[in-house]
């Protein structure tokens, strides 16, 4: 389905350690992911815990199962995709650094070459993977918020040249993450579903098509 800074990072740190001199106003990052109880008004297709900002030529793919409930999130942007999924955190400390090494050992483990690069966000993670269409690049990203991560997954050119990610980083730096209040285990998926009005209309399609052959 196809839906047609430097950042703040110490201010942001302060807050969440309550370290903030006393009556100092913490600043509000320069740009995203944003938790939601900062950021700014802009125009964004609501997927529940991810808001995903309209940006020009670039074109929101998920994957949903009948109730609505996403799987995947892709964005694409001529030959270059950002795959993006949100997890929960401790509110003491974030877990990109982790998470990093797992899927790095993770990747050694199947033979794939994985080096980590110091990024405009911190250190990334870039790799060669084997797929049916041959050699792949992969950038993995991760960005630590108050009680969340957002992890994405560069692929195509993007994925060795973070200047040839222009739209889909700006999506990136408009993103905007609604954790919920709820507690959740540390690296729990963090719900993603349709807008109410796209899964009615899939549910409706659905009836309408009948039962499938198998």
């Amino acid at each position: 389905m196809i839906f047609s800074r430097k950042r703040a990072d110490e201010a942001r740190h302060a807050r969440d350690n309550g370290v903030l001199d006393a009556g100092e106003t913490p600043a509000a990052p320069a740009r995203g992911p944003y938790d939601v109880s900062e950021a700014p008004d802009a125009p964004r297709l609501d997927l529940g815990s991810l808001q995903i900002p309209a940006v020009p030529d670039v074109e929101v793919r998920v994957q949903a199962d009948p109730q609505g409930v996403i799987q995947q999130v892709v964005l694409v942007h001529g030959q270059n995709a950002l795959q993006l999924g949100v997890f929960a955190a401790p509110r003491s400390e974030g877990i990109w650094d982790e998470v990093r090494e797992e899927i790095r050992t993770s990747l050694l483990n199947d033979g794939a070459a994985a080096q980590e690069v110091e990024g405009e966000r911190g250190t990334e993670l870039r790799a060669q993977v084997r797929t049916p269409d041959g050699m792949t690049d992969l950038r993995f990203i991760g960005i630590d918020g108050p009680r969340w991560m957002v992890r994405g997954v560069f692929q195509g050119q993007a994925a060795v040249d973070p200047a040839a990610g222009g739209p889909l980083a700006a999506c990136l730096d408009g993103l905007v993450v609604d954790r919920g209040q709820e507690a959740k285990p540390v690296r729990e998926p963090l719900p993603l579903r349709l807008p109410r009005e796209v899964a009615e209309q899939q549910a409706a399609e659905q009836q309408a098509a009948g039962p499938q052959e198998v």
